[in-house]
């Protein structure tokens, strides 16, 4: 299930002695991920296939196999890509101690929450609400790479200012931050009618709630 490295070589930049292009090699993933998300949030994960896949993307399907082994691995290349490697680098530009928890939430939050209708996280967010049960290694790879890494980002907001015994029920519930993000999620999916809530305020609202305006 374990991804190639991004520089790993496709077959027709294999010369003799000849290194592959990055260049080229950064395009051909790119258009992987462009052609996986779109075939599972049209077919899901079970339905989705990796022929599929690479047919979309313009390649042979032996190709696609050189960058992704299954299709597990070619979701969590998704996931990397959408949520987890954005998630890391917001993560390595907060302020340091002494901003306040709120700050530090909506810097960490917010950005990942600006298109999120648009970019298609919230769509693999449904996916996995949706799929999480009948295929527990989906969910065991978006707890990994964005739930586990997102509680740890919120108990080190929270333990990084004084006095902050008062978010012992945060720290103890600290699922409970991202609870607008499901809530607009399902509501946009089941309910909105054409008039989706926007998920970015809606979470900037409810920590003005908690903490209280910046």
């Amino acid at each position: 299930m374990n991804t190639m490295d991004e520089t790993a070589p496709l077959p027709l930049s294999r010369g003799r002695g000849r290194a592959p292009d990055p260049q080229r090699v950064a395009q051909t993933r790119d258009m992987i991920l462009q052609s996986a998300l779109t075939i599972f949030l049209e077919r899901g994960f079970e339905g989705a296939r990796m022929v599929d896949v690479a047919t979309r993307a313009g390649l042979a399907k032996g190709t696609l196999y050189l960058h992704f082994a299954d299709k597990e691995a070619l979701f969590e290349f998704v996931l990397q890509r959408l949520i987890s490697e954005p998630l890391e680098r917001l993560r390595s530009e907060l302020p340091e101690q002494g901003a306040s928890v709120r700050v530090r939430l909506e810097r960490l939050f917010l950005p990942l929450l600006q298109d999120f209708e648009e970019s298609g996280r919230a769509s693999v967010l449904r996916l996995i609400i949706a799929e999480g049960a009948r295929f527990p290694a989906l969910a065991a790879i978006h707890q990994r790479l964005v739930i586990d890494p997102m509680m740890e980002a919120i108990a080190e907001a929270l333990d990084s200012v004084p006095n902050s015994s008062k978010f012992d029920v945060l720290r103890k519930y600290p699922l409970m931050i991202g609870s607008p993000v499901i809530m607009a999620t399902v509501w946009n999916e089941l309910w909105a009618r054409g008039n989706k809530v926007d998920t970015r305020a809606m979470m900037s609202a409810f920590l003005d709630l908690i903490f209280g305006p910046v």
